[in-house]
């Protein structure tokens, strides 16, 4: 199941929020969904510019329902550094982080930006309805700081949560939402298996280092995540949407 059917499947007017949004893959479709409302966040500078482009070439302005945003978030307020590989001269955005610097990886080089942070929370959105999360290792701080946020408007969630970003974090990540009062979920071989059957030694084996492209088959790592009290709810509307 692809996002954009995940989310299509589950929309609600309300608030969709697009973290770590890129040039715009999610954000242009979310826009287009009967009375939702975007926030879009995207800290890399060059990323953000082709994001506005392409609104722009879409809908010939910022459309008024769309909100950009080129704060990172996190777990609290400040300042970090992103940091973004590159590859035989070739920037590799989709790995910018600010989880991790590369450091370790002799075949990159490396670009720095020192990116603001805020917490989801600060902003006192409501009616959050749906939320797709790629920060590259930093999901855990993102979440942290978005608990009221969860906890008040009880959106549906999509994450991509990958261990050689951050060892430990297709633990830990759904340990926190378990804790939120959400169920995971991750889809192989046609349907929806629940979280506890994913297996990461098996189904999510891969190098951290950029210019290494091999991966497990299966390679499993985007995550569907439904507040407790809406799980079969939901889970019946994906799978009429199937």
């Amino acid at each position: 199941m692809e996002e954009l059917q995940f989310f299509g499947a589950l929309h609600r007017p309300g608030v969709i929020l697009d973290i770590g949004a890129h040039d715009g893959l999610l954000t242009l479709p979310f826009a287009q969904l009967p009375d939702a409302r975007v926030h879009a966040f995207e800290p890399l500078p060059t990323a953000m510019a082709r994001l506005r482009a392409n609104l722009l070439a879409e809908f010939g302005t910022i459309p008024p329902h769309v909100t950009l945003h080129p704060e990172a978030l996190g777990a609290a307020s400040g300042e970090a550094v992103l940091t973004l590989p590159v590859l035989d001269g070739v920037a590799q955005e989709q790995w910018a982080s600010l989880a991790k610097d590369y450091s370790q990886h002799a075949s990159v080089t490396r670009q720095a930006h020192r990116v603001p942070v805020i917490t989801l929370d600060s902003l006192g959105l409501t009616n959050v309805t749906a939320i797709k999360l790629d920060a590259e290792g930093a999901e855990q701080e993102v979440l942290e700081g978005a608990r009221a946020t969860l906890t008040r408007s009880r959106p549906v969630l999509s994450l991509e949560v990958e261990e050689r970003h951050r060892p430990g974090s297709t633990r830990d990540v759904p340990a926190l939402l378990e804790s939120l009062g959400y169920e995971g979920h991750y889809w192989h071989a046609g349907q929806l298996h629940p979280l506890a059957s994913f297996d990461a030694a098996t189904m999510q084996v891969a190098s951290p280092d950029p210019a290494v492209f091999a991966a497990s088959e299966p390679y499993i790592f985007t995550f569907f995540f439904l507040p407790r009290e809406n799980e079969a709810e939901f889970l019946g509307k994906l799978q009429r949407a199937r």
